[in-house]
């Protein structure tokens, strides 16, 4: 999937951002993994923290401390900031709760918030994933894939 959403934005003349919480750079990684995929892959920030999300990508503190780290709120900031911070066409955000500790009732283990930003507008879904701490990564990844692809080939 990856191969095929490098060469939509190599074809679209398009350039991609990740901001990356719980899955600790591994979409930027299958992204990366394409030959060429430097014309269009940016950079990312891997933003485990709260202060990074802040200070770093510049999430509005209100916004995390009243939604929570995980919450579409904190990802829809988290995908605009780092395409206007990296300057890219695209910015692509995942926050969540790959576990196996750290879920709470309403946000249980497997909680994730993907979002998008780009001139067509922006948009944040949330996922229910289970299995293993890696599974959820990977179904993470898989999903985000997705997202992106529907983006550039105008399903959006």
């Amino acid at each position: 999937m990856e191969i095929e959403i490098g060469n939509l934005l190599k074809e679209k003349n398009l350039t991609i951002s990740c901001a990356e919480s719980c899955t600790g750079g591994l979409l930027t990684d299958r992204l990366t993994n394409v030959a060429g995929s430097s014309a269009y892959v940016k950079g990312a920030v891997v933003a485990y923290a709260n202060e990074i999300k802040i200070n770093v990508l510049r999430v509005n503190a209100e916004t995390v401390k009243n939604f929570g780290a995980v919450s579409e709120q904190t990802a829809k900031e988290m995908a605009e900031n780092v395409r206007q911070i990296l300057n890219t066409n695209i910015g692509v955000s995942i926050t969540g709760i790959a576990g196996p500790g750290g879920g709470t009732p309403e946000k249980p283990v497997g909680t994730v918030f993907i979002g998008i930003s780009g001139d067509k507008g922006d948009k944040v879904e949330k996922f229910q994933f289970n299995g293993s701490r890696t599974e959820i990564k990977e179904k993470t990844v898989e999903a985000a894939l997705v997202l992106i692809q529907v983006y550039l080939t105008n399903n959006f």
